[in-house]
C-alpha cells in the first residue's frame, strides 16, 4: 500500500503544477487588467513587473497553507486512507473546473473553488463515515461550516462594497482631475500620488507580513504597532519624490503608480492564492509523511491529528511554485482571454459587446437611468455644467485618435484609482479577518470605476451590466459546481478504488486536452480576425475585396452547415441536434456583428479615392447581418416547433426543402466565387438564375396550399413551412444584392456613376 499512496502523492503534485498553470491563467486578470487596459507600458514590461511581484509574494504565503489542512474540516477526525482520497478529489475537480472557466474566458475565484471543493469532498467522506461506522459523530463535528458561510458572506460583501466604493472614488477623482488631467496633475499630482503609493506601501507590508516565511514575529509586531507612522512617513516621502519627478523629469507619475499597483496586486495574488494551488498537495504530502513516520501501518486506522498543528512550508518550495506561475504568466494564451473579458467590460468606448442583453440588465439600466435623470433635474444649472465639463471625454477621444492602434482602453487615471482602491480594500479585509477574494475585489472595483467614468454609455450599458451579472453568476456557480463535483469524485474514489481513480484521471486528462485544443482554435480564429485590418500598408481596394471575400466565405460556410444540420434535426425531430444548431448559430451571429463593427472602423482610415470600396465593405457587412437574422429565424422556428412537440414535416415536404436548400447553397457559393474571381459572366449568370429560384419557391408554396386543401397537414406545419420558404427567398434576394453592389461599385463603377 505504501507504493499506492506514494503514487497518489506524486499525482497530487503533478495536478498541482497543472493547477498552478490554470490558476494563474484565471487570476492574471486581477493584476494585469488596469495596466494592460491603460497601456501603462509595453506588455512585456507589465508582465515583468507582475512576475517579480509573484515571485516576492510566493514567499509571503506560508501562513495561508493552514487553510487547506484544517480550515474547512477537522483532520484529526479522518483516517489517512480517507484524507488522501479527499485531497485527490479536490485537486482533480479544481484543475477541470478552472480550466473550463479559462477556456471560455470567464474570471472566477480560485479561493471559492478550493474552499467548496474541500467542503464537498469532506462532506462526502463524512457521510460515508456516518453511514458505515456506528460510532461516527454527527456531520457538524467533521465540518468547519462556519468557514464556508464566511466565504459566502465575503462574496456578497466584497461585491457590494468594492463596486460601490469604485463608483464613488472614481467619480470624485474624475470630478477633481477631468479627462484632460495633465494640467491639474502638475499641482495636485504629488499629493494624490503620495496618498496612492502610501496606501499601496501599507498594503504590501500588512498583507505580506502576515504570512511571510522569512519574517520573524518581532518584525511583524513592529510593523503592526507602527501602522500610523508607516503610512504618514510613506505619504510624505512619496509626495516629495513624486513632486520632484514632476518638476525635473518627463516621467508620467500615473504610469509609475499603475506599475507599482500592478506589482502590489501580483504580490497579493501570490501571497493569498498560492494556497489554492499547492496547499492541498502539500497537505497530502504532510499526511503521507505522518503515516510513514507512524510505521506505515493500517491506513484506515491512523487519524490525521498531526495536520491540526502548525506545519511551516519551505521557502524554496514556495519559490519553485512562483517560478512556475511566472513562466505561465508569460506563455498562457488563456490568461489573455480572461484579461480580454474584463477589458471588454471596462473599455471607455463601445464596440462589439461580448454578452447578450438580459431582461434583468435592461430593467436595471432603465431604472437607474430614470433615477439619474430625476436627480439631475434637481441640480442647479451651474453645477450640471461644471460636472459635464469635468466628464467631457473629448480629450481622451482625441488621444485615442492620435494613438490609433496603440490607443488604450481607458486612461491612466482610472487605472491608478482601480489598483489603489483594490489594494486598500484588500488590506482592510485582511485586517478585519474577512475572507475577501482578490478576484472579487479587483473585478468589482474595476467595474465600479468603469461605470463612474461614463464607460457604460447608452450604446453599451445593457451589455456591460449583462456581462457583470454573468461573471457574478459564474462565481456562485463556481461554489455550487466545485462542491458537487468534488462530492461525486470523493464517492467514486472511495467506492471504486484504484480502477476508478485511473479512469477519472484519464477522463480529466482528455477534458483538459480538448479544452486546450478548442481554446487554441478559437484564439487563432480571433487573432486572424482582429489582425485582418491591422496589417501594414494602406487600405486599398484589393485589400477590401479580399476582406469581403474572406468574410463571405466564413459566414456563408457557417450558413451552409447550419441549414444542413437544421433540416436534419427537423426531419428527425431531434431536440438535442436543434439545440446544438442554435448554439452554433450564436457563434455565427457574433462573427457577423464583429464584421459590422470592423466595417465602421474602416471609415477612420480611408482615403477619398477608396470610398466606393469601403462603401462595398459596409454594404457587405450590412447584408451579412440581415442574412444572419433570416438564418436565425429558420433555426429558432425549427427549434420551437420540435420543442413544442408539434406534428413533424412529412417526407415530401422535407424532400422539397432539401431541393430548395441545395440550390440556395449553390447560390451562396457562387456569390463567393463572384467576389473572388470578379468574373462578369458569373455575375450575369447568377442574376439571371434568381427568377428560376424564386419560381421554385413559388411552386413549393402552391404544393403546400394543395396539401392544406386535402387536409394532409396541420396549421403549425403550414406556418413553419411557409416561414421557411419565405426565409429561403429572403436569403436569395440578399445574396443577389451582394452580387449587384459588387458589380456596380467595383466591376462597373462608371456605369453606376
Amino acid at each position: 500500500m505504501e507504493t499506492f499512496y506514494l503514487i497518489i502523492v506524486i499525482v497530487l503534485f503533478v495536478l498541482a503544477i497543472s493547477d498552478l498553470i490554470v490558476g494563474v491563467s484565471n487570476d492574471a486578470v486581477n493584476f494585469l487588467n488596469s495596466a494592460v487596459g491603460a497601456k501603462a507600458a509595453k506588455f512585456k514590461v507589465i508582465l515583468g513587473v507582475a512576475a517579480f511581484g509573484i515571485l516576492i509574494g510566493c514567499t509571503f504565503s506560508s501562513g495561508m497553507m493552514e487553510v487547506a489542512r484544517k480550515g474547512i474540516f477537522h483532520p484529526e477526525l479522518f483516517f489517512f486512507s480517507e484524507i488522501i482520497l479527499l485531497f485527490l478529489a479536490v485537486m482533480v475537480t479544481d484543475v477541470i473546473l478552472l480550466d473550463t472557466f479559462n477556456t471560455f474566458g470567464m474570471p472566477t475565484s480560485t479561493t471559492v473553488s478550493i474552499v467548496f471543493e474541500l467542503l464537498g469532498a469532506a462532506v462526502a467522506l463524512s457521510l460515508i463515515k456516518i453511514y458505515t461506522d456506528p460510532n461516527a459523530l454527527e456531520l457538524g463535528a467533521y465540518i468547519n461550516s462556519g468557514k464556508a458561510l464566511a466565504i459566502i458572506s465575503g462574496i456578497l460583501l466584497s461585491v457590494v462594497v468594492a463596486f460601490t466604493t469604485g463608483v464613488i472614488i472614481q467619480y470624485l477623482t474624475r470630478l477633481l482631475f477631468s479627462f484632460g488631467y495633465e494640467k491639474r496633475l502638475k499641482y495636485f499630482g504629488a499629493v494624490w500620488g503620495g496618498l496612492a503609493v502610501a496606501a499601496i506601501t501599507y498594503f504590501l507590508l500588512i498583507k505580506g507580513s502576515n504570512g511571510a516565511s522569512f519574517m520573524d514575529d518581532n518584525l511583524k509586531a513592529i510593523i503592526n504597532d507602527n501602522t500610523l507612522l508607516i503610512i504618514t512617513g510613506s505619504f510624505v516621502v512619496w509626495a516629495i519624490i513624486l513632486q520632484l519627478i514632476i518638476w525635473f523629469t518627463k516621467i508620467d507619475i500615473l504610469q509609475l503608480i499603475v506599475l507599482i499597483g500592478t506589482f502590489s496586486l501580483a504580490m497579493a495574488f501570490a501571497g493569498n492564492d498560492l494556497v489554492n494551488f499547492i496547499g492541498v498537495p502539500l497537505a497530502g504530502y504532510n499526511s503521507y509523511e505522518i503515516w510513514i513516520e507512524s510505521g506505515g501501518g493500517a491506513a484506515d486506522s491512523l487519524l490525521m491529528s498531526g495536520l491540526a498543528g502548525k506545519v511551516p512550508t519551505p521557502t524554496l518550495l514556495l519559490l519553485f511554485a512562483g517560478v512556475i506561475m511566472t513562466v505561465t504568466l508569460w506563455t498562457s494564451k488563456k490568461a489573455k482571454s480572461v484579461v480580454k473579458t474584463s477589458l471588454d467590460l471596462g473599455r471607455q468606448y463601445e464596440g462589439t459587446e461580448r454578452f447578450e442583453s438580459y431582461a434583468v440588465s435592461r430593467s436595471l439600466v432603465r431604472n437607474f437611468s430614470k433615477m439619474a435623470t430625476t436627480v439631475n433635474d434637481f441640480l442647479p444649472a451651474k453645477w450640471k455644467k461644471a460636472v459635464e465639463n469635468q466628464f467631457d471625454e473629448r480629450p481622451f477621444i482625441a488621444k485615442q485618435k492620435n494613438l490609433g492602434e496603440d490607443a488604450p482602453s481607458f486612461d491612466m487615471l482610472r487605472a491608478s484609482v482601480t489598483l489603489v482602491l483594490a489594494s486598500i480594500l484588500i488590506t482592510i479585509g485582511t485586517n478585519l479577518k474577512l475572507p475577501l477574494s482578490t478576484t472579487y475585489v479587483t473585478f468589482m472595483v474595476f467595474m465600479g470605476t468603469s461605470l463612474a467614468d461614463g464607460a457604460w454609455g447608452r450604446e453599451s450599458a445593457v451589455y456591460r451590466v449583462s456581462g457583470v451579472l454573468s461573471v457574478i453568476g459564474g462565481w456562485f456557480f463556481t461554489a455550487f459546481s466545485a462542491f458537487t463535483v468534488a462530492f461525486i469524485f470523493a464517492n467514486i474514489f472511495y467506492f471504486g478504488g484504484t480502477i476508478a481513480i485511473i479512469i477519472v484521471l484519464i477522463i480529466a486528462g482528455v477534458i483538459i486536452y480538448r479544452s486546450h485544443r478548442y481554446h487554441g482554435e478559437r484564439m487563432e480564429e480571433q487573432l486572424a480576425f482582429e489582425k485582418s485590418l491591422e496589417e501594414e500598408g494602406a487600405i486599398t481596394k484589393a485589400k477590401i475585396i479580399e476582406l469581403s471575400t474572406r468574410n463571405l466565405n466564413k459566414v456563408f460556410g457557417g450558413f451552409n452547415k447550419l441549414l444542413d444540420d437544421n433540416l436534419k434535426g427537423l426531419s428527425k425531430e431531434s431536440l438535442s441536434k436543434l439545440n446544438k444548431n442554435y448554439e452554433e448559430f450564436k457563434e455565427i451571429k457574433r462573427r457577423s456583428e464583429k464584421i459590422k463593427v470592423q466595417a465602421n472602423k474602416l471609415l477612420d482610415n480611408i482615403d477619398d479615392d477608396q470610398i466606393e470600396a469601403v462603401h462595398l465593405y459596409i454594404l457587405v457587412a450590412d447584408y451579412l447581418g440581415e442574412m444572419t437574422r433570416h438564418i436565425g429565424n429558420i433555426v429558432k422556428q425549427s427549434l420551437d416547433h420540435v420543442d413544442n412537440n408539434h406534428k413533424p414535416l412529412i417526407p415530401v415536404q422535407i424532400k422539397e426543402l432539401e431541393n430548395i436548400q441545395e440550390q440556395l447553397k449553390t447560390r451562396l457559393n457562387d456569390t463567393i466565387k463572384v467576389f473572388s474571381t470578379a468574373d462578369l459572366e458569373e455575375v450575369k449568370k447568377l442574376q439571371d438564375s434568381l427568377q428560376s429560384f424564386v419560381k421554385l419557391i413559388r411552386s413549393s408554396r402552391k404544393n403546400q396550399i394543395k396539401r392544406i386543401k386535402k387536409h394532409e397537414i396541420g396549421t403549425r406545419n403550414s406556418i413553419l413551412y411557409f416561414n421557411r420558404l419565405g426565409e429561403y427567398r429572403n436569403l436569395s434576394l440578399f445574396s443577389n444584392r451582394l452580387v449587384k453592389v459588387f458589380n456596380e461599385l467595383i466591376l462597373n463603377p462608371e456605369e453606376e456613376a
